[in-house]
């Protein structure tokens, strides 16, 4: 995957938690560039995936996914799926980002099994060659203090697509958060010219676009949701002006019943 962002700037992308595709839905009629089905910190299943990621594909976004291992079988089916690249949490080491580069390669440079009849595969009907032949999309994820120390060497690893920055994970790890490490991350990836991207608030994006990151996951749909309903009871309980309309304007609007 080329070209993170329109016209080479920062690709917006949200975390998918919940199983709705109304939500990959509302995240593309915003305008983000990618989603990232979260696999790691939520109950969902390889079924919601399958349908994120026809809904946000056939809307124009990248979808990649957050696998809570390096399960080999997990990545291969993911890859068959047809997913546009994997996010894989705590890459401490060249030795992790070359084990798990094995798991998305055929042999002889890995030890992905063969499924070209699989969505990935065209359904069977795409040439041999050509589902062989397809490179899948690695973000390794730098979550450690001793993560940040081997970035270099993590990016260097041939297969790796990106590096990205977990801030909360490396700061439960350090005892505190790691001034600059989003700038040792894009250091390292720019050194091997692979992609560099991070995840945080939306009060961060400014500085995510002055360090030029190539991506920056700046929302979640649960987190969306959960302060949206909290805004709207906050101002229904303050008796604004949007909650004592008449009840045909509020319905003309869609609200609710």
């Amino acid at each position: 995957m080329t070209g993170w962002g329109v016209d080479g700037g920062t690709a917006w992308g949200a975390w998918v938690k919940l199983d709705a595709v109304e939500s990959t839905q509302i995240l593309a009629a915003a305008g983000f560039d990618l989603v990232v089905v979260d696999l790691e910190h939520t109950l969902l299943d390889l079924g919601a995936v399958a349908r994120h990621l026809a809904v946000g594909q056939a809307l124009g976004l990248r979808v990649l996914v957050r696998i809570p291992d390096r399960s080999p079988a997990l990545v291969q089916r993911l890859l068959d799926a047809g997913v546009d690249g994997l996010v894989v949490p705590h890459v401490d080491s060249a030795a992790d980002a070359a084990d798990l580069v094995a798991s998305t390669r055929f042999a002889p440079d890995g030890r992905r099994g063969s499924g070209g009849t699989s969505r990935a595969g065209g359904w069977g009907r795409s040439p041999r060659a050509d589902y062989l032949s397809s490179a899948a999309t690695v973000v390794a994820q730098v979550e450690s203090v001793r993560a940040l120390a081997e970035a270099h060497a993590i990016a260097a690893v041939p297969g790796v697509s990106a590096l990205m920055l977990g801030p909360a994970d490396l700061a439960l790890d350090a005892g505190d958060p790691v001034a600059d490490a989003d700038e040792t991350l894009v250091t390292a990836a720019r050194a091997s010219g692979v992609a560099v991207g991070s995840a945080g608030t939306v009060a961060a994006a400014g500085r995510a676009s002055r360090l030029g990151l190539d991506f920056f996951v700046c929302a979640a749909d649960t987190t969306l949701l959960a302060r949206a309903a909290a805004d709207a009871l906050d101002r229904a309980r303050s008796g604004s002006s949007s909650a004592s309309r008449p009840s045909h304007q509020i319905s003309e609007r869609g609200a609710p019943a």
